[in-house]
């Protein structure tokens, strides 16, 4: 097999996680089109096909998927021995994995909170569309949502909360009473994420999906076009509960039920000397008991 370009491999791993050559692109600073040749002349250097061109993105052949599991693996592989090396009782920062709107809606509110509590910790933050498939390292922390805890038995993991859905919008937003039923919903503006929770909810009430439906690729997105009035956006109340405090915007209607999934906290439990990281989960964990406040 021809030595294999490192820099691909790279550009691979950076769209396996986005699913998206443009979003990979953008990333990385480089053209979308630079980004496709890369990933083609990995598939040559391979002899296999590693993604499968999608209208909407990318998905990752299974090939492409245990690429992407030996990738994964080894940079954190490789970013554990070089945090020994500079000195593994150093504790100066800490990378946390997570959602984009998750990044966006809960912990980017909270970052002057998480300075203060830890003032020599710098925390650096790693977004993903996709669960993250290797071992956590040393000075790592993933959260992401789930039907059941992390089932990798090198991780020590904590459920923070259930996952509720609410309907929310702008107080500006003319309704004619709140809260609605679900079923008086389906003539207004509705703004739905990459979930398409209105799609699945209007679905199961036998209905066709609604006509004005605005489409977002992120929760965060379609939470902004709520705030500024285009609409009634759909969402997990951990990313909401704050807006909702501070009265940028109004729950006007909230699922019966609880989803099927909760979102987790993980953290490698392969490494010693980390009790820096079961204070910040701690932390963490108090940001979702303690609500909006």
């Amino acid at each position: 097999m021809t030595r294999l370009n490192l820099n691909a491999l790279r550009v691979f791993s950076v769209v396996a996680r986005h699913g998206n050559l443009q979003h990979a692109a953008d990333e990385l600073n480089v053209s979308r089109g630079a980004v496709s040749q890369r990933i083609r002349r990995l598939e040559l250097d391979l002899g296999v096909v590693l993604l499968q061109r999608e209208t909407r993105g990318v998905s990752l052949t299974p090939a492409g998927e245990r690429c992407r599991a030996a990738i994964d693996n080894a940079l954190g592989t490789l970013e554990t021995a070089l945090v020994d090396i500079s000195g593994a009782m150093r504790v100066d920062h800490v990378t946390l994995h997570l959602g984009p709107s998750t990044a966006a809606k809960w912990l980017m509110p909270r970052m002057k909170a998480f300075s203060d509590r830890f003032p020599g910790i710098t925390l650096r933050t790693e977004v993903h569309d996709r669960i993250l498939s290797r071992n956590l390292g040393r000075n790592e922390i993933a959260i992401w949502p789930g039907k059941a805890a992390d089932r990798n038995p090198t991780h020590r993991t904590q459920r923070l909360v259930d996952i509720r859905l609410v309907a929310v919008c702008s107080p500006d937003l003319m309704l004619p009473h709140t809260p609605m039923a679900l079923d008086e919903l389906v003539d207004l503006p509705l703004l739905q994420d990459a979930h398409r929770r209105w799609d699945a909810l209007f679905g199961i009430m036998g209905q066709h999906a609604p006509r004005k439906v605005l489409n977002f690729d992120r929760a965060a997105l379609a939470l902004d076009a709520a705030m500024e009035g285009h609409g009634i956006a759909i969402a997990p109340t951990y990313m909401v509960e704050r807006d909702i405090c501070q009265k940028r915007l109004v729950e006007i209607w909230a699922h019966p039920d609880p989803t099927d999934d909760c979102l987790f906290v993980s953290w490698s439990g392969e490494h010693g000397g980390q009790r820096h990281l079961e204070r910040i989960v701690d932390w963490i964990q108090s940001g979702f008991e303690d609500g909006a406040r």
